[in-house]
């Protein structure tokens, strides 16, 4: 069945929120003409919200008699309606009741308080008002969801939310807003989306960085020979050197040493960025169809070939305009694995010409945290030993060191969740 990007104006094909198509099905005619909603159980789910809130609003909009809780699920709507004309209904229920007024989000959950409804933001922390006004705002005041505690994955969903307002400093939302204020000028988080002391003083140690660095000019060859392979990283400018050291990681798939499609993979990157004048410019689709054309786009091993090609110094301007493409290729703790380990080794060798990198990997781990990128087991874990599959082992010790800090809160920030449902 088809999928739409859930927010049907944002034309990304790397958009992450996807939901089906709405399909119609019309039964009956004359007076008893009505319309199946057939997959709307998915779309809501899709959309995080009750089945009955989008049919009611459905019947709303079209002044048509609706099903509430179909023991059948044939969810139905009094008279004739294409599903184009449906879909379109769906963005106005989007707009209003799942996206957050803040960031344009659809990670966003539905609070009732003091006969408030308001849109809990898990990306940005954002709480913003539901305007009562509107017809489903007092159907859903009289049908109000059943109240349970917390699991482990909402605690981590709101820790991510504080963090994700530091991560994200000052950038605005895509509706251009670039305060805490929803629409109506007010900030209904109150402290919801503050952050602790610690998280404070973690922020302030990573140090802004510039967002371009321009690509030397540099001549390319095109033999695939280990010695042309050598010889050309020898040649790469400083911000590529040893970046490319993928064949000594020899593990169960067969898939190390030699030259492989990777090096293929890693120096068609950086072939493009020389040739674009900039890392920065190649395109994040193009390296993601390169890696499916190599039959590659799956493997972990890609990860690391990714994580030493497209960042350099500047790494923390550089994650969020690749965390889409990252998101399709970073699907299973193994790959986080290999996030993390391309990583170090990228520190390792931006570190002795740039020796302030070391300073930025709280900030870059904490942009990985906030995008979804790394979850919080396999970042733990990987705090709790050096190691030198990656890299040597003094500058492991080093990484794991300048991430102390990051650790700490989400360790911190997971007690005193566990304390507040005690």
């Amino acid at each position: 069945m088809a999928l739409v990007n859930i927010r049907r104006d944002v034309s990304d094909d790397f958009y992450r929120y996807k939901m089906e198509r709405l399909q119609t099905k019309i039964e009956g005619k004359g007076n008893g003409i009505k319309t199946v909603v057939v997959n709307l159980p998915s779309v809501a789910q899709s959309l995080a919200r009750p089945g009955a809130y989008v049919i009611k609003f459905f019947g709303f909009e079209l002044g048509a008699q609706t099903n509430m809780d179909p023991k059948d699920d044939r969810w139905i709507i009094n008279g004739a309606h294409d599903s184009a004309k449906l879909q379109d209904h769906l963005d106005g229920f989007i707009n209003k009741f799942v996206l957050c007024k803040k960031c344009k989000n659809p990670e966003t959950d539905v609070v009732i308080k003091d006969s408030r409804i308001l849109l809990d933001c898990k990306a940005c922390g954002q709480r913003s008002d539901v305007d009562l006004r509107l017809k489903l705002s007092s159907f859903i005041l009289k049908n109000q969801p059943k109240k349970s505690k917390k699991d482990k994955a909402e605690r981590k969903a709101a820790r991510k939310a504080k963090q994700n307002g530091n991560a994200n400093g000052n950038h605005s939302g895509e509706d251009g807003s670039e305060n805490g204020s929803n629409e109506n000028g007010s900030n209904d988080g109150n402290g919801d989306a503050d952050s602790d002391d610690e998280f404070q003083k973690m922020q302030a140690e990573a140090p802004e960085v510039p967002r371009e660095v321009e690509v030397k000019e540099h001549e390319w060859a095109v033999d695939m020979s280990e010695a042309a392979v050598k010889a050309r990283q020898a040649q790469l400018p400083d911000e590529f050197k040893q970046k490319l050291s993928i064949g000594d990681d020899e593990d169960e798939d067969g898939e190390g040493g030699g030259n492989t499609v990777y090096d293929e993979l890693g120096n068609w990157i950086l072939q493009e960025a020389e040739a674009k004048g900039s890392i920065d410019n190649v395109d994040s689709i193009d390296i993601y169809v390169k890696a499916k054309d190599l039959g590659i786009e799956a493997k972990h091993r890609t990860v690391l070939v990714l994580v030493q090609t497209l960042f350099n110094e500047n790494i923390c301007a550089q994650i969020p305009k690749r965390t889409s493409m990252l998101k399709q290729v970073v699907t299973s703790d193994r790959h986080e694995k290999a996030l993390l380990g391309g990583t170090e080794r990228l520190v390792g060798s931006l570190s002795q010409e740039h020796p302030t990198i070391i300073q930025q990997v709280t900030k870059i781990l904490q942009l990985y945290y906030v995008n979804d990128l790394i979850s919080e087991e396999v970042v733990t874990k990987w705090g709790t030993r050096a190691s030198k599959k990656y890299t040597d082992l003094a500058t492991s010790k080093k990484v794991r060191k300048a991430a102390e800090p990051f650790l700490t809160w989400l360790e911190e920030a997971d007690e005193e969740s566990s304390e507040e449902e005690d």
